[in-house]
């Protein structure tokens, strides 16, 4: 058995969402390769460059076949070259929304969200026309359309018109942790490095308006100016229960990320709402690095109006940093009981549910330590199993 796989979401230097996504399943599969188990089925990646130095090696069952050109390269060169390379594969998969054109060979396909259709005006014209004709073509055509929660299951079906059955929830898992290097393994040396407050609120994601940042910046500005005129000394016992060092040091708000699209109103709002001292904005942070922003943070925000999944709500879980997340989509289905949920419209609900947790040093425990065991719940290797099982199915139906 061969499975073809479109690998170039994997194929790329800085890796979020899709590629991640995409990345992880590469990963997998191609240790999978190796098991006695699977000594039947090949893997053939097709790619319009040639790999990273981060994708698995080549192996005797695991190939990469680099070609052009470029342009239109998933709907013109690549459906040429599934038609005229021998062996064929007896599926091909494609991880990012858009199965090849023009090919006979049974296609799985996975589509993270729909977002597009649902927040038309927060994507570039040329974006929003390739993901409503592009995805639209894909998941009727698809043998199987793969996703990632309940909710965009529920969404594709209903937005699409295809059956239930062709729709299969196959939940993501938590980045894995990559080897840290002993001089920066520590918070001082990125307190030092980044110029990092003691007590911060951490967001992680890509800048772009689907992500809520300008209402969570609204609402950090109302916790700061709030706090600004009644911050107790050092020395008086703190009466609400939070210890005096987190009611005297300055608070920041620090944004990982890099720009995605219609960031301009982001990059402007902690000086439109006069806390421009209190917001960091971070583009260049390691995955070495990432852990340890997550270990130390006061808490984990993610307000975001709309996500397939939310993976950054598991990644901060799995650090044991209390997370702050929307009631909405799939945001419920990736935090359990593990989260203190808000309404991402409401910028009061969310600056109230961060001055909740910024005065219950017992709810950030509580939160903590549910984290944990909510992420523990989720693997890649548990992902790629259950995609490699549809896979094979769908091979297995056509042969």
């Amino acid at each position: 058995m061969i499975i073809g796989i479109d690998g170039n979401e994997a194929n790329v230097s800085m890796r979020v969402g899709i590629s991640e996504y995409a990345y992880w399943l590469l990963y997998y599969f191609a240790k999978f390769a190796t098991e006695k188990k699977e000594s039947q089925v090949k893997f053939t990646v097709y790619l319009k460059n040639k790999p990273f130095q981060s994708l698995p090696s080549q192996e005797e069952r695991w190939q990469y076949n680099v070609f052009g050109p470029k342009k239109l390269w998933s709907q013109l060169a690549l459906p040429f070259h599934l038609f005229v390379d021998k062996p064929r594969p007896d599926v091909f998969f494609s991880p990012g929304h858009y199965t090849p054109r023009f090919s006979s060979i049974p296609t799985v396909v996975s589509v993270m969200d729909i977002s597009y259709l649902y927040f038309p005006d927060m994507f570039k014209k040329t974006d929003l026309f390739q993901l409503r004709r592009w995805t639209g073509y894909s998941v009727r055509k698809a043998s199987r359309v793969l996703t990632i929660s309940d909710s965009s299951k529920d969404d594709i079906i209903r937005e699409y018109k295809i059956p239930a059955n062709k729709v299969i929830t196959i939940h993501p898992g938590v980045k894995e942790t990559v080897s840290l290097e002993p001089h920066v393994y520590g918070m001082n040396q990125l307190k030092t490095k980044y110029n990092l407050s003691d007590n911060y609120l951490l967001f992680v994601g890509t800048l772009q308006p689907r992500k809520n940042i300008v209402r969570l910046i609204e609402a950090f500005s109302k916790v700061i100016l709030e706090r600004s005129d009644r911050i107790p000394s050092r020395s008086k016992r703190d009466p609400i229960g939070l210890k005096p060092s987190r009611m005297t040091e300055k608070l920041q708000l620090v944004i990982v990320g890099k720009k995605g699209w219609l960031y301009e109103d982001i990059l402007k709002a902690p000086k439109q709402f006069g806390i421009e001292n209190h917001v960091k904005f971070l583009d260049d942070v390691g995955d070495d690095e990432l852990p340890i922003f997550y270990k130390n943070a006061v808490c984990f925000v993610l307000p975001s109006l709309y996500e397939g999944f939310g993976l950054p709500v598991l990644e901060a879980m799995k650090y044991g940093c209390p997370v702050i997340t929307s009631n909405i989509s799939s945001l419920p289905e990736a935090g359990g009981d593990a989260a203190l949920y808000v309404d991402p419209e409401d910028v009061d609900d969310i600056a109230g549910k961060i001055k909740e947790l910024l005065h219950n040093e017992k709810l950030r425990h509580t939160l903590s330590e549910k984290g944990k065991k909510q992420a523990a719940k989720f693997s890649w290797e548990k992902t790629a199993r259950e995609t490699l099982d549809i896979l094979k199915q769908v091979a297995q139906k056509s042969s």
